[in-house]
């Protein structure tokens, strides 16, 4: 099986259109959307109809944090332009795709691996993995030899040893690696829709189960339309 994983499309008509092309030539035949379907993006129907569209063909998905704020009452003291952008996404939402986004999961386990928006520690307060002590704690929430998540929009692959250690790279491009067997691995594949880098490119990664082959991808695609 390979195994496409895209995190936070937020929207993104141009950027999603361009990855699934992309892991189609790729040879992906499962997906795994990781939360924040919509936010930011103009585009959050076609964005949604599409995911529910894969979904249908059993792809996999969980709920982000946009999601969620997406269909429920804003909390007390948010910023108004957020809740004037929040009211902006709901107005071009159908039911149903607000139902589907609400009644998305906050993680899901398939086998030996686990999929969540945010940090598997407690995955409805969203926690930012930004470094190898939340990483580790995420990882010590489950038995999961393999973790994906998104939500910080930056590529990282966090590994954990036998004996405790913490390991951390940077993966850029076309970057593959062989995730050993033994080892524990939270990979975040970066963003769809927003990456948070500084390049243009869209970010999703494909996992290989057969090789244990984990691959990062940057994807072009007509920003400056965006």
């Amino acid at each position: 099986m390979r195994l496409a994983i895209l995190s936070d499309l937020h929207a993104n008509r141009e950027a999603l259109a361009a990855c699934l092309a992309h892991a189609a030539r790729q040879r992906a035949d499962q997906y795994a959307f990781l939360g924040d379907l919509v936010g930011y993006g103009a585009d959050p129907a076609w964005v949604v109809d599409t995911v529910m569209d894969y979904v249908d063909r059993g792809a996999i998905a969980v709920q982000g944090n946009h999601d969620y704020a997406t269909t429920h009452e804003a909390p007390a003291g948010m910023p108004a332009e957020m809740q004037e952008a929040l009211a902006w996404t709901r107005g071009r939402l159908r039911p149903g795709h607000l139902a589907f986004l609400a009644g998305l999961p906050l993680a899901q386990q398939h086998g030996h691996a686990l999929f969540v928006h945010a940090s598997a520690e407690d995955p409805g307060k969203w926690i930012y993995v930004t470094g190898a002590a939340q990483a580790e704690r995420s990882l010590r929430a489950t038995r999961c030899r393999l973790v994906f998540s998104g939500h910080v929009h930056v590529p990282a692959l966090y590994r954990r040893d036998d004996d405790g250690r913490m390991g951390h790279q940077a993966p850029v491009d076309g970057s593959c690696i062989v995730l050993a067997p033994r080892r524990q691995y939270l990979a975040i594949a970066g963003s769809v829709g927003q990456p948070r880098d500084g390049g243009n490119g869209a970010c999703y990664a494909i996992y290989d189960a057969v090789t244990g082959e984990l691959c990062f991808f940057r994807v072009p695609y007509g920003h400056g339309a965006v």
